[in-house]
């Protein structure tokens, strides 16, 4: 993979995630999102925020209010964002099963992130399924970055191998 890769083509309503800016952007998003995990429906909403960084799929940023009672548990470990500050993680339970550290939320988010305090994201390679507008999202490779990949961007996308120093 080469130091600096050429953006996959483009379709008409597509995003090309290498128009995304750095430092990254927060951007309102009302597309329906469901969470599947155990076989059960563990968080439907309609209000969310994307966090949008070159080369990266986004990040949905999902209100705490939108997750069944109970399916959020305190998770071990913490880590910080250059951008958006220090982060803790969730596990996910539900249906039988415990996705460890799956989700993650900034308390204190960094100056032009605030927005998205009492939301969190979730990798969703770790659950059994997420559907943005109906589509089952691809997590986003290499399991770092929690990205959602949908019909909606175009990548190539940070996490494939050879991509660490995009």
């Amino acid at each position: 993979m080469p130091l600096h890769p050429v953006p996959d083509p483009v379709a008409a309503g597509v995003e090309s995630v290498w128009d995304y800016p750095r430092p990254p952007a927060l951007r309102r998003c009302r597309l329906p999102i469901e969470l599947v995990l155990g076989g059960e429906v563990i968080c439907g909403t309609a209000e969310s925020w994307q966090v949008l960084e070159t080369s990266h799929p986004p990040t949905y940023y999902l209100p705490r209010s939108a997750f069944r009672e109970g399916v959020l548990v305190p998770g071990a470990g913490s880590s910080v964002c250059e951008w958006k500050g220090a982060a803790r993680y969730v596990d996910l339970v539900a249906g039988g099963r415990r996705a460890q550290r799956a989700g993650w939320y900034y308390p204190n988010p960094s100056p032009g992130f605030e927005a998205i305090a009492g939301h969190l994201a979730v990798y969703a390679g770790l659950m059994d399924a997420c559907y943005v507008a109906g589509e089952l999202v691809t997590p986003q490779p290499g399991g770092f970055y929690g990205g959602w990949i949908t019909s909606a961007v175009a990548g190539p996308f940070k996490g494939v191998p050879g991509s660490a120093g995009w």
